[in-house]
């Protein structure tokens, strides 16, 4: 695993881009064209730019270049965790997996529930190629109790706020806080759990019963689902639902769209892949909250990818020791890494199978969050900074956690063999290149 800034270079003064297909994910176009970057910036995006003496060129024939990935949902440990994940690792995690933005969750220790703890997140954070969006908790230690002071902290440039990891069970405080989201215009990202009855460890079903598990039913996720929504109609305000991971809430927020509330979702790779048969390993890179369900409810989520009920793909990317995730599957921690296998998962997953087109697939992983988060989605245009992934949909590669550049190496998709492989990302001025490299040459 690579431990320093080595793994990217400041991207060249004059870098052209040739021969590539452009997948514009913010008009909805696919192309044949030609990038020139300049200084870091896009300078031009035509159909032949001409080759010229001191221009380094990547020739992307066969290959695709789309916008930087935009991963709404990561933990990067840091501060508190440091040995499973870190600001650096995290980074180099994220550019090898195309993921040029990312909204890092809020628990860590200490919980960001305060300006000091953000403001120092921040300048750690400032001259890192991958743009962090660093999120601030809703209440203090995320304990549900008291509201944090969400104005200060929306001042100080936090972009929105969840106390992922746990559910906020009163619906005053949830009500206070999303009357406060709305006055800033920030958004709130809940983590939907009903803890009184969600004490378990995988889905709860005839599965659980057999390998003497303790389950968490689905409905402790809806429950959760149901209240926020009516406190959305209520208030007239949005409010977004991570990692769903069942049929029900993805019915519920369906019809909540259909109502015209302004509810969005985000559902993770390992949900719209896998299923709960894989715990029967007992491998707890299985174990992950909310956990894998049946395959009627990954049937769902495809479904609502499809119908646009899910809005975003995010990974959940949540790193943890070796020694902690060998604890057995009751004592081990939940959570999984996934920016390394964004990409790869999706077009595994999806695309192949032929159940999401790979222009709606890039798409909830580039434009549809920055257009959520009302962050610059338009990429492809004069002037703008690059945010660049070159990747190759058709290579073909074992997923192996001991070769990724996270700290960590609970991966649900060890030892997989996954098409669709990130080659270049170029972001903050810097330009990553994966191994095999692509190559970059000199036009003399």
């Amino acid at each position: 695993m690579t431990r320093s800034g080595d793994l990217y270079r400041k991207v060249p003064v004059k870098l052209l881009i040739k021969n590539g297909t452009v997948i514009d994910p913010y008009r909805g176009t696919e192309y044949k064209s030609d990038i020139l970057v300049v200084n870091g910036v896009i300078d031009r995006i035509s159909g032949s730019i001409e080759k010229c003496p001191g221009y380094e060129l990547i020739d992307a024939s066969n290959l695709y270049i789309t916008h930087g990935f935009f991963d709404m949902h990561v933990h990067l440990r840091e501060p508190g965790y440091t040995d499973a994940e870190d600001f650096l690792s995290g980074t180099n995690a994220a550019m090898a997996g195309g993921v040029t933005s990312l909204l890092a969750m809020a628990n860590t220790i200490p919980c960001v529930d305060n300006t000091i703890t953000f403001s120092g997140i921040k300048a750690k954070t400032k001259d890192l190629p991958v743009k962090i969006h660093q999120l601030a908790s809703v209440t203090i230690g995320r304990e549900g109790s008291a509201l944090t002071d969400m104005r200060s902290l929306s001042k100080a440039g936090v972009v929105a706020f969840s106390d992922d990891g746990t559910g906020i069970a009163s619906s005053e405080i949830m009500k206070q806080a999303l009357k406060i989201s709305k006055e800033l215009g920030k958004l709130i990202s809940v983590h939907a759990e009903d803890h009184s009855f969600a004490a378990g460890v995988m889905n709860e079903s005839a599965l659980s019963e057999e390998l003497g598990l303790p389950g968490i039913p689905y409905a402790s996720e809806t429950v959760n689902i149901a209240r926020d929504i009516e406190l959305a109609a209520y208030l007239d305000c949005p409010v977004h639902f991570q990692h769903i991971s069942s049929k029900r809430s993805v019915d519920l927020i369906r019809q909540a769209k259909k109502r015209g509330l302004r509810v969005s979702c985000e559902v993770t790779p390992h949900h719209f892949s896998l299923t709960e048969d894989r715990v029967k390993s007992l491998s707890a890179n299985y174990k992950m909250n909310p956990p894998l369900r049946r395959t009627e409810d990954v049937e769902a989520v495809i479904e609502g990818l499809n119908d646009g009920s899910i809005d975003v793909i995010a990974t959940d990317h949540a790193p943890h020791s070796k020694a902690s995730k060998e604890l057995g599957f009751l004592k081990a921690p939940f959570g999984v890494t996934g920016l390394e296998t964004l990409l790869s998962a999706g077009i595994t997953y999806l695309v192949k199978p032929g159940k999401l087109s790979l222009n709606g697939f890039i798409r909830k992983i580039t434009a549809d969050p920055r257009v959520l988060m009302g962050i610059e989605s338009d990429l492809f245009k004069h002037g703008i900074k690059a945010e660049l992934v070159i990747f190759d949909p058709e290579k073909s590669w074992e997923v192996d956690g001991s070769k990724m550049e996270s700290k960590s190496s609970n991966s649900c998709f060890e030892k997989e063999t996954h098409f669709g492989k990130v080659l270049c990302t170029i972001t903050g001025g810097s330009i990553y290149n994966s191994k095999p490299f692509l190559p970059v040459k000199t036009i003399r």
